[in-house]
């Protein structure tokens, strides 16, 4: 059955800051370009402003769905400098910063200890297969040179380099490497979630389970789809703390429906045209990605699950 279409409910109410008892959905954003594909600043601050508005919890800049392996080293340079004044004081910034090496890496958190962050977030190093002990040295040694908090980003499926759970636990004793952002199996993330100490967060990216996650009690919880619709987002938060469960059901369906809608077009393109629909301009599907047919921007137009995403 198809999820319910309301009409926009308008935004939320605000956030507390930094509290993690209560649901907290962290958006991450696309990185949307113009036609030479440098930074669409105009289109970064609508896309930054909506997340904001809506009361989502936090965001995270130039994560996965914001394409970091695939922008200009001046691009992501550019949109360090554009999202962060647009993030301070609103809620929590997180800022991806991993690339396939300790040297490349350690250039961009250099770059973002001129600025203050809730977090620098590092994926797994890829294209090269590193052991446990060498993935640890690695972390802990960026940790050390980090004027922010550091987080690790475990996500097999991109890296082909899975976190190991005693890896993490020993990483998680560094002072200055404050949480994790799982991308795995939700059964090993609730297993860390039973080791772990002393305030090591562990936040969450299972959205096809997010229902049943919050009802556990797994409040942190970090998407691209968060972004694309943070109506939704923030509306799953308010009925997640009301205890509203049949709410956070309707929205949890929503998002499914929209994750199966957007793998079967390609994540990038869909994400780009339904931006569009929500009269954000830009292309946050940078080449070789392709762009959506009219005949599929029609299906996205016509699906009545989402068609109020151009409710802002």
């Amino acid at each position: 059955m198809m999820p319910n279409s309301d009409p926009d409910p308008g935004p939320a109410a605000p956030r507390i800051l930094g509290t993690t008892s209560r649901a907290q959905l962290f958006g991450a954003i696309g990185t949307p370009l113009d036609e030479h594909e440098n930074l669409h600043v105009e289109a970064l601050a609508q896309h930054l402003d909506e997340q904001w508005r809506h009361g989502v919890a936090g965001v995270l800049i130039a994560g996965t769905m914001g394409c970091l392996p695939l922008l200009r080293e001046h691009t992501y340079a550019d949109l360090v400098r554009q999202s962060i004044p647009r993030c301070t004081g609103r809620g929590e910034t997180f800022v991806g910063v991993g690339d396939t090496s300790f040297a490349r890496t350690l250039d961009r958190i250099q770059l973002l200890n001129d600025f203050r962050v809730d977090g620098v977030v590092v994926i797994t190093p890829y294209f090269l297969p590193f052991s446990q002990e060498e993935l640890i040295d690695y972390f802990r040694q960026l940790a050390d040179r980090s004027k922010n908090p550091l987080y690790l980003y475990d996500i097999p499926a991109r890296a082909r380099v899975k976190l190991e759970l005693p890896t993490v636990l020993a990483l998680a004793k560094h002072p200055n490497i404050r949480g994790i952002k799982c991308s795995a199996d939700p059964d090993w993330a609730r297993e860390l979630i039973g080791e772990v100490k002393g305030g090591f967060r562990v936040i969450v990216a299972a959205i096809d389970q997010l229902h049943v996650l919050l009802r556990e009690g797994i409040p942190e919880h970090l998407d691209g789809l968060f972004a694309l619709m943070p109506h939704w987002a923030g509306q799953t938060m308010s009925a997640a703390d009301s205890g509203d469960w049949a709410g956070v059901e309707r929205y949890a369906a929503r998002f499914r429906h929209l994750l199966a809608t957007v793998r079967s077009m390609g994540s990038f393109s869909a994400y780009t045209a339904l931006a569009r629909m929500r009269g954000i301009p830009g292309n946050f599907a940078p080449a070789p990605l392709r762009q959506l047919r009219e005949d599929e921007i029609a299906m996205l137009r016509d699906d009545p699950c989402l068609q109020n995403s151009a409710a802002t």
